[in-house]
């Protein structure tokens, strides 16, 4: 699949122009937008990182353009297309779909602020060694999604209690998910299986696995491929009967059974902000890295009906959110 590069126009409407034509148009200033992912799962983060842009004063084709670069999972493409926004002087650097693409921003310049939104812990992940003051050039947003594993766990076995084995799914490229996976799970006391995908056939095989060894409970982890990918992972969790829960409410808006999570359309809002006041002449080393303060707990009864996993009025109750 061929990488993509849009930059936003008047109105908001985006073309596919090469970054050499964007950076002709100097009346406008150029935010670079690098992520990991695809861009049409994301539409409405994108939305709501506008919207946080236009709430710290700039609109988008209006006073300030996006150049958007999409690795669509292919994440050895970032260095050089990090690179490439650099080159083309844009002012701020944004940064979202996992610790990769800031780990390119980051390689790629030491001068142009950058932004990043992730759902990793930053500081155990060494992107900053602070949150309350990110060195130089580095501040953003995390919605600390990897560090709820023991959590998502309770509930999982709440939901399937008689599960034996709890089963994960992870993209192995992503340092550290196994280990705090397996940590939350031994804290727990549960039986972990872990299933590696990292594609669209090996998350194919991962439900055939599962369906064969009549695995029953699944944890689906805060990955950028996943969330690219979650229509396809709801449907096959939801086909074969398996008792699944996510990270993010986007999954249980498809039908996902259960998600318990901070707002990552939230997360990318406050990213707009910060890139907006950084154009505004805010220094990054002043905006200390933003973190969640509430939580959602989205029920989907509706899919819970349909295959039969109880619900307990407990469960019930504390839901957030329940979509039926």
């Amino acid at each position: 699949m061929r990488r993509r590069t849009f930059i936003s126009l008047i109105g908001g409407a985006a073309v596919m122009w090469p970054l050499p034509v964007a950076a002709q148009q100097p009346q406008l200033p150029l935010i670079g937008y690098l992520h990991g992912g695809s861009s049409e799962p994301r539409a409405p983060m994108i939305a709501a990182f506008r919207q946080g842009l236009a709430e710290a004063g700039w609109v988008d084709g209006q006073n300030v353009a996006i150049a958007f670069q999409w690795a669509e999972g292919h994440n050895e493409q970032l260095p050089a297309m990090a690179a490439e926004l650099v080159r083309h002087q844009v002012a701020v650097l944004v940064a979202a779909g996992g610790d990769f693409p800031l780990r390119a921003a980051k390689v790629a310049t030491s001068r142009i602020p950058i932004v990043f939104a992730t759902g990793n812990d930053p500081v155990a992940s060494g992107l900053v060694s602070n949150l309350a003051r990110p060195e130089a050039n580095v501040t953003g947003v995390s919605f600390f999604t990897t560090t709820l594993g023991p959590k998502r766990f309770e509930l999982l076995r709440e939901l399937a209690p008689r599960a034996a084995t709890v089963v994960a799914l992870l993209d192995p490229r992503s340092s550290g998910d196994a280990a705090e996976v397996r940590n939350a799970a031994d804290t727990l006391g549960l039986p972990l299986r872990v299933l590696p995908a990292t594609n669209d056939q090996e998350i194919d095989n991962a439900f055939h696995v599962m369906a064969r060894e009549r695995l029953e409970a699944l944890l689906i982890i805060s990955n950028p491929l996943f969330t690219d990918r979650r229509e396809q992972i709801v449907t096959l969790a939801n086909h074969r009967r398996i008792v699944t829960v996510y990270p993010l409410r986007e999954y249980a808006a498809v039908g996902g059974l259960l998600s318990y999570g901070a707002s990552i359309k939230d997360a990318y809002r406050q990213s707009g902000v910060y890139a907006g006041r950084i154009l505004s002449g805010a220094k990054p080393a002043e905006l200390p890295v933003l973190q969640p303060t509430l939580f959602e707990l989205v029920l989907n009864l509706r899919t819970a009906k349909a295959f039969g996993p109880e619900i307990s009025p407990m469960l019930l109750a504390r839901a957030d959110e329940v979509i039926e």
